[in-house]
């Protein structure tokens, strides 16, 4: 049986806010899942991104909307390499095709 329990993290050990039903000793796996602060979202939309944001699945950009300059290299460093292990796709490029299909001016 699986549950979600708050607890509070003092001296190097979680404690939990109400009673558990574990047994003395049992082996559990925690998800450390830091509380946010109490800014309510707005919508139902808005408290699911920041689920997933808590829970490390999807990364959300700061209110000012701007990205650190380090994420920003980090991102461009990733895409110049996908784009250079690209295989060019096959056929003619788009505007060759055009220009064919348009005929003798």
């Amino acid at each position: 049986m699986s549950e979600i329990i708050n607890a509070v993290y003092q001296n190097g050990v979680l404690r939990p806010t109400e009673p558990v039903s574990l047994s003395e000793g049992e082996t559990v796996r925690l998800e450390v899942v830091p509380e946010t602060p109490v800014e309510e979202a707005q919508t139902e939309w808005e408290k699911a991104l920041q689920l997933a944001s808590d829970r490390g699945l999807i990364k959300l950009r700061p209110k000012n909307n701007k990205m650190e300059r380090e994420e920003f290299l980090q991102r461009d460093k990733a895409w110049r390499e996908k784009v250079k292990n690209m295989k060019p796709l096959p056929g003619k490029p788009l505007s060759e095709e055009i220009i064919e299909a348009r005929g003798p001016w």
